[in-house]
């Protein structure tokens, strides 16, 4: 069991608070900008990969769920691996090998897909972390896999021309496991600082709440700090995600101590960071806001992220999974981007490191998307309006559980390279495009259009700009969202 001095590390943490240029203050922490180079991120990839991908049953959420009684997870466990005080989450470490696990392939078929950065779990709900740490040896470097997942990933995602991300779920653990407490179990006894099972509390009844039931020790919130600060000073991740529950009344300075940090760190290293949040955690123009399996409704002047899965009913792989199509996943990035914003899509490997034939075939299918249209959403900003048609986007999170009936009339709009580029969500079988707002007199594109290209063919077509639309003729017919680029 590793141990270090609680005292020591947070001393380092203030000396470097310290030195500025930020304190930990929201008043300091206003005055930093996200960085330039964040404006032009679209496509991400998010990677759920741990211990739970062992039972691959029920989701990511199984470290919990096997210690309710009455659950899926629970009635499962019990049946495949016995009673838990003979087999407990524990026990599934020395089964998760990742034997199969190559960074350098993971980062090749992420490029190949089109994706700009690359944010795997790491350290997820369940307290193991994917990385070699000096403050816990439940970690993925000493046990397990023997591997320091992380560190080997940012490795191949880097030298792929890829940015590296990071996230921490780490605050969610001081209840994640609590359940197990209920019943004869093995996490009725006592643990100390650094074991998987502390502190395993009672949860409380909304996990949303800023306050109220379940209020984080000061003990455990000086430990994610000192965690996270870890996390950033072993792997310098350029973007760093946190998942709910930092909205903790009682958390905010450690956060604002962790931002300080953070943000102190990046302008030692030359490079400016983004931090990505949930529930109004971090005020508003500090750090880039994220819609957890959801969108945003219309345009946005600022940078916010979605972050969404493959599956519509696991984070991680289960043998259940229930994946989307690919069409229906680009329509989203699709819209997201015409909204300056980002998507962060999920990956879930399975347990030796390898993915699904499902995963491989929807992240195929939009990186040959993206090589042959991508120049309309990558190489653009968003126009001056995001678009329009009949089709309406719910705004808020935990949205994606219905497909989006896009037509061939809802049109994403971007302007680049002296060019406007409008793409529809769904192809027209009849080759027939109509855009309202693009009309001569509706006020959107009064400019005179030398020659229309359609992007998935490389074919010019055929169009007419008429006072109250743009009619335009087009020969492609695909299942994917097809992109004009407009010559002005």
């Amino acid at each position: 069991m590793k141990n270090y001095d609680r005292a020591e590390k947070l001393g380092q943490i203030e000396k470097v608070i310290g030195q500025g240029p930020y304190s930990d203050s929201w008043q300091s922490l206003s005055a930093y900008e996200v960085p330039k180079w964040h404006e032009k991120l679209r496509f991400g990839i998010f990677i759920h990969y741990g211990v739970f991908t062992v039972p691959a049953y029920d989701t990511e959420w199984y470290p919990r769920m096997m210690y309710v009684k009455g659950s899926r997870a629970y009635e499962h466990h019990i049946k495949t691996y016995g009673k838990h005080t003979d087999f407990g989450y524990k026990d599934f470490i020395p089964m998760f090998k990742a034997e199969r696990f190559d960074p350098d392939a993971w980062a090749d078929v992420f490029r190949r897909a089109g994706a700009q950065y690359v944010v795997p779990v790491a350290e997820h709900h369940d307290g193991f972390q994917m990385y070699e740490s000096e403050l816990s040896s439940f970690n993925a470097a000493d046990m397990g896999p023997h591997k320091d997942i992380i560190g080997m990933l940012k490795k191949s995602v880097t030298d792929a021309g890829m940015i590296f991300g990071a996230s921490s779920h780490r605050i969610e653990h001081y209840f994640f496991l609590g359940e197990g407490r209920d019943f004869e179990s093995d996490i009725t006894g006592e643990f100390k600082r650094g074991d998987l099972y502390w502190p395993s509390v009672k949860g409380p009844s909304d996990f949303d709440a800023i306050d109220g039931q379940c209020p984080p020790s000061e003990e455990f919130m000086q430990d994610w700090l000192v965690r996270t600060c870890e996390l950033v000073d072993r792997y310098r991740p350029r973007i760093l995600y946190f998942d709910w529950w930092i909205q903790r009344i009682e958390l905010r300075p450690y956060l604002k101590k962790f931002l300080a940090y953070y943000y102190n760190r990046a302008a030692e290293w030359g490079d400016g960071v983004v931090v990505n949040y949930k529930h109004d955690a971090i005020p508003f123009g500090i750090a880039v806001p994220d819609v957890e399996r959801g969108q945003l409704s219309s345009q946005r002047s600022y940078r916010w992220q979605s972050d969404t899965a493959m599956c519509f009913n696991s984070w991680c792989h289960t043998t259940e999974n229930s994946y989307k199509k690919a069409e229906d996943i680009l329509c989203d990035l699709i819209d997201i981007a015409s909204k300056n914003g980002t998507m962060l899509l999920n990956i879930g490997p399975k347990e030796d490191g390898t993915f699904t034939e499902e995963e491989t075939a929807i992240l195929d299918t939009i990186g040959k998307w993206i090589e042959r249209c991508g120049e309309a959403v990558f190489d653009t900003k968003p126009y001056r309006i995001f678009g329009e048609g009949p089709t309406e986007v719910a705004e808020g999170g935990f949205m994606d559980g219905s497909v989006k009936e896009f037509t061939s009339s809802d049109f994403r709009f971007f302007a680049g390279d002296g060019s406007v580029y409008a793409i529809a969500l769904r192809c027209a079988h009849d080759g027939k495009y109509r855009i309202s707002g693009f009309g001569r007199k509706q006020g959107l594109l009064n400019a005179d259009i030398g020659k229309i290209v359609c992007l998935n063919d490389g074919n010019e077509a055929d169009f007419e700009h008429r006072e109250d639309c743009l009619m335009i003729n087009a020969g492609a017919k695909t299942e994917l969202p097809v992109a004009f680029r407009l010559y002005l």
